[in-house]
């Protein structure tokens, strides 16, 4: 007989969502939506519906594991943990004590966003007195840019969205990344409202909204501000909410002078007439709402891109209207006792930081010293991180100690020198916040750990006790750990308590509907068109909005390439999963049809796109869903799935966003031809000797 047990998606997505396991004598098999969750009401995507396959997959490992073969071989044997354990604490020792503990650098990001596990490694690596990671590769420009003019607190709640008769998708492909923002977004359209998406190409959230605007990628800030001259100019201004709730306005009006919507259609590839309409709608409605997505962020000005954005609801009044409003994240209420999981009092402070997406350099050329051993653990930088050849040339050395925990046999892990047998969220207790709503949700396991399977927690603490780190800390459990989590004086936790949340039940932080209603997050308490601190950093203080450019590919590839996310995957996640590839299919490569005729593509063509910095192996789908110049590749395939093991990140550079050390994920000049032959890809399985 099944029983159900409530859980939570544990994925990098803004959706969080609540979860009911249908358990059959000790095996999990379905996964459906919780109907109680007051957010994602019973609804869940295709990657979370087919997880029952993701927890059986062949690929997933069950046991330590020591390499056998050449790195990325994928030839292992079997080892017991005692020993494997053992031999990780003698590595480690013997490079801090020749070399000094900075050449050991853990590698981790959001394979869970459970708050415990996500954190489980950092006071281990804290004391070890490790190089430190800055883990930047996802929304750290969009959120130092949405800081730097709205605050770091909450922002929009995007259930009171109902009432907006104005809806901008703006870089968000929602239906695949978002998907239950769009029933609030729908409610609104039934009640009257519009829906438009900006984005750079035609993607599903593009096709079912009201209308596309189809701009140039990098080029949002240029949009933005061309929006902001109308506005100006037909006076659809709140000078009111301005003079009480702004600073700056005029050092910002003579910034939107310089921007016209005659040159912003020379940025952006928006027709002038159409930047007039969509700014004349806005400055129009009673209450308009914009969603940001993280694709403006993820160029080279991604971070301006994000704060020239959020500068159109301070002109309007917009946050202060019911219905109205931005959201970036929510995150910004979940100011729950991080300090201590984290730890960082446990280390000296005048350790080396690399930052991640940096770790193909990191890898292949830092010194003093170099990086002599890698711990990756929620994370798959052999496929996520930009520019894949340098990592996996850094990985590839035969002197780099390599430790990865992990739930598959990732291509990662094919190089590791040890591989260690992860939990996943259903077989752990952890707690999970959100950055897409503002519910806070704790989960306990629905079956036990398979085979030799540990938790992230449980690894860490028995590496800890290894060396002989007494700390408090290395001793607790979940449930203690996430009573310490609860600890905080925000108003937003107030009323949030152990009892409640041991329920494993969603419980709604002390958020009100107009989270802006006590002020803004700024140093100033107001939006800031004008930021004093980004002056102090050497920024522009105003909006700007120049283009992101490729400075590595510029004058040598005519092709702009964006990467943005696939629905069927997320990340890398998913892609073990076999019914999800062939789902899938692909990957492909979008490109416009006066691109494809100048080379001589035609549809279902194999095509070979390459840089400087790499190359991969793709078919072709032509179509007028992206412009002339623009091409897209939805989605990160494992490189084992793909012709050759080139992926789509052998194309991406290391190059940092302006603010927050961001990666410039969809900033590629690139070119395209096309190659003879069938498109075809091989596995390469693990195996165990």
């Amino acid at each position: 007989m099944i029983r159900y047990e409530r859980s939570v998606c544990p994925h990098d997505c803004p959706d969080t969502c609540g979860l009911l396991v249908g358990v059959e004598e000790g095996r999990v098999v379905s996964v459906k939506g919780d109907p109680e969750h007051p957010f994602t009401r019973g609804a869940v995507c295709m990657k979370v519906a087919r997880y029952p396959e993701r927890l059986v997959s062949p690929l997933r490992v069950l046991h330590p594991l020591r390499r056998t073969g050449p790195k990325g071989s994928g030839s292992f044997e079997r080892i017991s943990w005692d020993r494997v354990l053992d031999e990780i604490v003698e590595r480690y020792r013997r490079i801090a004590e020749k070399e000094g503990a900075e050449a050991i650098l853990p590698y981790s990001y959001a394979g869970t966003m459970g708050l415990v596990h996500y954190h489980a490694g950092h006071p281990f690596f804290h004391r070890l007195g490790a190089s430190r990671l800055r883990r930047t590769i996802c929304s750290a420009a969009a959120e130092a840019g949405f800081s730097a003019t709205m605050g770091n607190g909450p922002s929009t709640d995007i259930e009171t969205v109902v009432a907006s008769d104005l809806i901008l998708i703006w870089g968000s492909n929602t239906l695949a990344t978002n998907m239950h923002a769009w029933p609030f977004f729908l409610e609104a359209r039934r009640r009257g409202g519009r829906i438009i998406c900006i984005d750079p190409y035609r993607n599903r959230t593009a096709a079912e909204a009201d209308r596309h605007v189809m701009l140039r990628p990098g080029t949002d800030a240029a949009l933005a501000l061309g929006m902001m001259h109308v506005l100006v100019e037909e006076d659809l201004l709140d000078r009111d909410f301005i003079a009480r709730y702004t600073l700056g306005f005029e050092e910002l009006a003579g910034r939107i002078a310089e921007y016209p919507p005659s040159r912003a259609e020379k940025i952006t590839g928006v027709g002038s007439d159409e930047i007039i309409q969509l700014a004349l709608e806005y400055g129009r409605a009673r209450s308009p709402y914009i969603r940001t997505g993280w694709g403006p962020s993820r160029h080279p000005n991604g971070g301006m891109a994000i704060r020239t954005i959020a500068c159109l609801p301070g002109l309007v009044g917009a946050t202060h209207k019911r219905g109205g409003g931005i959201t970036r994240s929510t995150s910004g209420a979940f100011a729950l006792n991080k300090a201590a999981l984290e730890r960082e009092d446990l280390g000296p402070r005048d350790v080396r930081t690399v930052n991640m997406i940096q770790l193909g350099h990191a890898l292949t050329s830092l010194k003093d010293p170099p990086i002599l051993a890698l711990h990756v653990y929620h994370s798959n930088p052999a496929v996520v991180a930009p520019d894949s050849t340098r990592v996996l040339k850094g990985l590839a050395r035969e002197d780099l100690f390599t430790v990865v925990h992990e739930h598959m046999m990732t291509d990662t892990a094919l190089y590791a020198d040890i591989v260690l047998p992860a939990a996943m969220s259903m077989e752990t207790t952890d707690l999970y916040r959100s950055y897409g709503h503002y519910y806070l949700q704790m989960a306990r396991p629905v079956m036990p750990p398979p085979g030799e399977t540990r938790s992230t927690l449980a690894i860490f603490q028995d590496l800890a006790r290894r060396f002989g780190f007494t700390e408090e800390v290395f001793g607790e459990d979940e449930e203690s750990l996430i009573r310490r989590l609860l600890q905080s004086s925000s108003p937003y936790l107030k009323g949030v308590t152990w009892e409640k949340i041991s329920r494993c039940e969603p419980v709604r932080l002390n958020v009100p509907e107009n989270p802006f209603s006590d002020g803004f997050k700024t140093p100033s308490g107001r939006i800031e068109f004008y930021s004093k601190s980004m002056e102090a950093q050497g920024l522009d203080p105003l909006p700007a909005g120049e283009a992101g450019v490729d400075r590595e590919g510029l004058g040598r590839y005519p092709l702009q390439l964006i990467t943005p996310p696939r629905r069927e995957f997320l990340n890398s996640t998913f892609c073990e999963i076999e019914s999800l590839r062939a789902r899938a299919g692909g990957p492909f490569l979008w490109i416009n049809p006066v691109d494809a005729g100048a080379r001589g593509i035609t549809e279902g063509s194999r095509v070979r796109v390459f840089n400087d910095r790499g190359h991969c192996v793709v078919e072709a789908r032509v179509t007028p869903r992206t412009t002339a110049g623009v091409t897209v590749i939805e989605g990160l395939v494992w490189l084992r799935f793909m012709p050759g093991s080139q992926g789509i990140n052998h194309l991406t550079s290391q190059e940092l966003t302006d603010m927050g050390g961001g990666c410039a994920f969809h900033c590629n000049l690139v070119e395209v031809e096309r190659v003879e032959g069938e498109y075809q890809h091989e596995m390469q399985p693990a195996s165990e000797d």
